[in-house]
């Protein structure tokens, strides 16, 4: 049976700590969820995603939808066994994909139509068939299709992206038919107040498994950011899980659980692995420069993930600068468990009843770090 347990409040804040039950098992939350968008999580395989603590996975629906389709994960046995991941599975619905790919779409109430970003054919996806593509695909989670407005746009387009969002959601709810899956909506609407009010209000009113907020960190800046979140997270059921997506950097994720959000992912931690940058508890570390060129230490001292226990900085800095994968693989490794490390931990602080403390002091010395190459 699926649902969302939660299980306190922390007393200074309104950060949560709660259990989302799954047909593929539980997820303890706050939790951050790595990013298979093609079916894999690049770098690593799933047993290794599994000793990072990760809990739960993402991919996404619209490249799956293009490659290599619906009938063949479907024909293999769905999607937990074509990624031969056992845990829970999140698909985004492909919304993400309409802004995107804004220069190769379409979008009418209807749906929006894609220039294929493979080979140019013409694909076409609606609230109907984003959710029949998810139902067959048959993740614990889908979510609604949605449109994400650019940051910046006219506050015509922005109501009208509202206004799809909420059209949307409600036909994908008519349309979703797997009775073993949860099914979120998207809160859209941009940095505008008013506009994230009006579609968290028709959103809560169908009664979603769970809620996202999106449209962020797409050039609104951090404060704006953030404060779009603590606004938003508070228009939304204390009783449904509430997941930011695409985010983000250390610093946000605190300051959006502080806010009360319990999901998150983003591809920061492989994407960045894959560029010799890695992230530490004392900072971010740029592994191809030469101040590691002879640094028998791990990444992260105090580390337990198998980059740290088996190989030194200097070896991590020779692999990149001569193109073994290894470098970007270990890199990988260390960056998916340093997110899971930091998940546990505010779960911890959360259930210790301390966590606004410690979230402020997180936040004074995340803060500082420069923003992660992409």
């Amino acid at each position: 049976m699926s649902g969302f347990e939660l299980k306190t409040i922390d007393k200074n804040s309104s950060a949560r700590r709660g259990v989302l039950t799954t047909a593929h098992g539980p997820v303890q939350t706050p939790a951050f969820m790595p990013v298979g968008t093609a079916g894999a999580v690049k770098g690593v395989i799933p047993e290794q995603i599994r000793r990072s603590g990760a809990e739960i996975i993402l991919a996404n629906t619209y490249h799956l939808m293009l490659r290599p389709g619906v009938d063949v994960i479907e024909q293999i046995g769905g999607l937990h066994k074509f990624m031969a991941w056992p845990g829970p599975i999140l698909t985004d619905s492909g919304g993400y994909q309409v802004f995107s790919l804004a220069s190769l779409t379409k979008i009418t109430d209807a749906g929006v139509e894609f220039a294929s970003h493979v080979d140019g054919a013409k694909v076409y996806l609606d609230a109907e068939r984003a959710t029949g593509i998810q139902n067959r695909l048959a993740p614990d989670i889908a979510m609604c299709l949605d449109q994400c407005p650019p940051f910046g746009c006219e506050p015509k387009e922005l109501a009208s992206a509202v206004d799809r969002t909420i059209d949307w959601a409600k036909r994908c709810k008519d349309a979703h038919k797997n009775q073993n899956q949860m099914l979120f909506a998207v809160v859209q609407g941009g940095i505008d107040r008013a506009m994230r009010e009006k579609c968290a209000a028709e959103l809560v009113k169908l009664d979603f498994d769970g809620y996202a907020i999106g449209g962020l960190a797409i050039g609104e800046g951090h404060d704006n950011m953030l404060k779009t979140v603590k606004h938003t997270a508070a228009l939304l059921p204390e009783n449904k899980p509430r997941y930011l997506m695409g985010v983000g950097m250390p610093a946000d994720i605190v300051a959006a659980v502080l806010a009360g959000v319990d999901m998150f992912d983003c591809v920061l931690p492989t994407r960045n692995a894959r560029n010799a940058y890695a992230f530490t508890m004392s900072g971010p570390l740029r592994l191809r420069n030469n101040e590691h060129i002879n640094d028998s230490g791990p990444i992260e001292t105090g580390c337990d993930c198998y980059a740290c226990e088996n190989f030194t900085r200097a070896a991590i800095r020779h692999f990149f600068n001569v193109g073994e994968m290894l470098g970007p693989i270990l890199t990988t490794i260390h960056n998916l468990r340093f997110y899971q490390r930091l998940m546990a931990e505010i779960r911890r602080q959360i259930e210790a009843g301390d966590f606004a403390h410690w979230a402020r002091e997180q936040l004074d010395k995340f803060e500082k770090w420069k923003p992660a190459p992409l």
